[in-house]
């Protein structure tokens, strides 16, 4: 019953999520990249402070992986955004 919610929720997500993104301007979807990486930044400090603690190993891996993948969205996400700044530059 539950996983039915759940489903709901995400078909959901996905729906508004699509038709938000849908209908921004081209000029605005520079601010919200760089909002986005700062979601990723925080995201990256908290997979910082769960790697270096004394848990499991498994969890420590864990967090490692979740240190790479953060590391990887962040920069990526700052290398699209010069890039797209890089388009409004005069030459």
């Amino acid at each position: 019953m539950i996983a039915i919610y759940l489903l709901f929720i995400l078909i959901l997500a996905i729906v508004v999520g699509f038709e938000l993104i849908r209908k921004v301007p081209s000029t605005l979807h520079t601010p919200l990249m760089s909002g986005s990486n700062a979601i990723s930044g925080i995201t990256l400090i908290g997979a910082l402070s769960l790697s270096g603690g004394e848990h499991s190993q498994f969890a420590t891996w864990l967090g490692f992986a979740a240190v790479a993948l953060a590391t990887i969205n962040v920069v990526g996400g700052y290398l699209v955004t010069d890039r797209m700044l890089a388009m409004f530059k005069k030459r």
